[in-house]
């Protein structure tokens, strides 16, 4: 009988799965909510990553519900049809012809796009957006800003921009339970019967909510919330992150999306994650390892 030293690196595959165990255990049955977006969704090899880790979820028992966002898509396709793109801190100003746009982009090609790479790799998804089954009930964004030369608080018209006022995740739980992928379009109705552009993050932020979701992803171009020092601070909570925003820690982009992870863990969720999106398989080292890449906010 020959001895023959096992393969280190085969090794290392049953290290990694004996690491897992604890954690494919700890999820069977719940459900993850995954806002994708970014440089990530551009980048065909990372889009396919991304399909397999869903995919690989999905298989192992976790229900997986998928939303996407698309600004640049949409402003890229406002160009090419010679439509000007306005924005106020931060939102696109949506009027009728680009409510129509932004949801030919997001409903039609993304999504579709998405559903796509998770077939290819092994699953099955289904596209959907707010509007369908009245899974998101949108209403109308108000802004105001300070009108300095007569100090008066301006009302800014966004247009057809909207925020979740009620989730119902009913079409989300019939999906998953009969094996299928949600793949959201934060696109929705509002009570007025306008269709709204909704901010992705948001929109993913409430259906993590309203489904009791174990884990919300928020798949970002940033390795996570960065101390003055740029070391990734891997562990937060609410009281944590209201410090770093009055000491100048957090700011500009990665404010509204740590207060949007705050406000789902607060609303019910186990634990909000914003994760480097371009990281290979990134989501299964954040969910499956001890240690993880990105920024976990916890109550």
């Amino acid at each position: 009988m020959t001895d023959h030293a096992p393969d280190p690196a085969m090794l290392a595959k049953a290290e990694t799965l004996t690491e897992a165990l604890p954690y494919l255990q700890r999820y069977a049955g719940k459900t993850f909510v995954v806002k994708y977006g970014g440089h990530a969704m551009g980048d065909p090899e990372l889009a396919r990553d991304f399909a397999e880790d869903v995919v690989l979820l999905k298989m192992v028992g976790i229900n997986v519900v998928v939303v996407h966002g698309g600004g640049p898509q949409i402003g890229a396709m406002l160009k090419r049809l010679g439509v000007e793109s306005r924005f106020h801190d931060g939102l696109r100003i949506t009027d009728a012809e680009t409510a129509q746009i932004a949801e030919m982009v997001l409903a039609g090609s993304i999504n579709k796009e998405i559903v796509a790479w998770i077939a290819a790799a092994g699953g099955k998804a289904v596209g959907i957006s707010g509007k369908d089954a009245g899974l998101v009930r949108a209403e109308k964004v108000t802004r105001t800003e300070a009108d300095k030369l007569q100090g008066i608080e301006r009302h800014v018209d966004l247009g057809f921009v909207g925020e979740p006022a009620a989730v119902r995740p009913t079409i989300l739980d019939t999906l998953s339970r009969e094996g299928f992928i949600p793949v959201v379009a934060p696109i929705a109705l509002g009570g007025d019967g306008h269709t709204y552009n909704v901010n992705a993050d948001t929109m993913a932020g409430a259906i993590a909510a309203a489904t009791g979701a174990s884990r919300f992803f928020l798949l970002t171009d940033v390795p996570g919330v960065l101390s003055k020092d740029k070391e990734l601070l891997s562990d937060l909570r609410p009281v944590d992150i209201d410090a770093l925003k009055l000491d100048g820690t957090i700011t500009g982009g990665m404010i509204p999306k740590v207060e949007t992870c705050v406000q789902a863990v607060q609303r019910g969720v186990d634990a909000a994650v914003i994760l480097d999106g371009r990281i290979p398989h990134g989501m299964l080292l954040e969910i499956f390892t001890e240690r993880g890449v990105g920024t976990l906010v916890r109550r």
